[in-house]
């Protein structure tokens, strides 16, 4: 992936790329927190021949990594939409991974179904926190114990797997950032579900409905499956597929089938 641009949004610098035929529907990629836009160097090609995809990197999480001013998902939500009204995109689809979902949510919640009238958020934890992932986010939040806290998530999300793309995305490119960026991405997501209680439940809150697909592969528990159908029965707007993948990155280890799923929403 190739071409990286920056663009100046409320002072801050915002990296993106832009690939694909400039009159397709576009697709915007969103990662989670201490990713970038490589998360999806594995997707773009997938999509990029006749799908106009976007990879917007968060504030801090591009190419300029100096320190930024405490930021949430609001302005994610905000730099996003300023980078998209630049480029005069009108009319998206945003595809998020994990905790971006929720800059994804406000994102729908401020544009209206006009401009995105549908969404997908990848390998979410759609129910309320566990008091063990509870932990784990106020560990990462101290500076004693955050890299171990950490491991503790890495160990989780492969799985007793060992995939050489997200081993180096780990190892390499989440590890990039420092104790201020995940204390920080720990604190917003703790402060997330304790607004909403779940993304489930954010949804739920939309002012406006419309068609959301959660794909994942993890938690694997029939538990959890159990709640998307619960939900999924009282929500008809709300879909979601599992996609049997070893990780919690599907974009890097199963990108035929994210492709695959993107493109049948776009079709719909």
């Amino acid at each position: 992936m190739t071409d990286l641009k920056t663009i100046r949004v409320a002072g801050q610098p915002i990296t993106y790329q832009d690939q694909g035929p400039a009159d397709a529907p576009v697709v915007v990629l969103l990662s989670g927190w201490c990713h970038d836009h490589q998360l999806f160097d594995q997707l773009v090609p997938r999509l990029a021949d006749d799908l106009r995809v976007l990879c917007v990197d968060w504030r801090g999480h591009g190419e300029d990594r100096s320190p930024v001013d405490d930021f949430g998902y609001a302005e994610q939500a905000g730099d996003t939409l300023a980078v998209l009204d630049a480029l005069h995109v009108d009319r998206f689809l945003p595809v998020s991974h994990s905790h971006g979902g929720w800059a994804n949510l406000e994102i729908a919640e401020r544009t209206g179904t006009a401009r995105v009238p549908r969404l997908i958020v990848v390998d979410w934890l759609m129910t309320p926190p566990s008091p063990e992932f509870s932990a784990g986010l106020a560990a990462i939040q101290d500076p004693d114990r955050w890299t171990d806290a950490r491991q503790d998530l890495y160990d989780v999300w492969l799985n007793g797997h060992r995939h050489e793309r997200v081993q180096r995305h780990l190892d390499e490119e989440m590890s990039g950032f420092g104790f201020e960026m995940w204390a920080r991405s720990c604190r917003v997501i703790a402060d997330a579900y304790a607004e909403f209680g779940s993304p489930l439940q954010r949804m739920a809150g939309l002012s406006e409905h419309r068609p959301i697909k959660h794909l994942f592969s993890q938690p694997t528990t029939r538990s959890y499956e159990q709640a998307h159908i619960d939900f999924q029965s009282e929500h008809p707007w709300f879909e979601y597929r599992t996609l049997d993948g070893p990780t919690h990155f599907p974009t890097l280890e199963s990108p035929d089938k994210v492709a695959s799923e993107i493109r049948a929403y776009i079709e719909t």
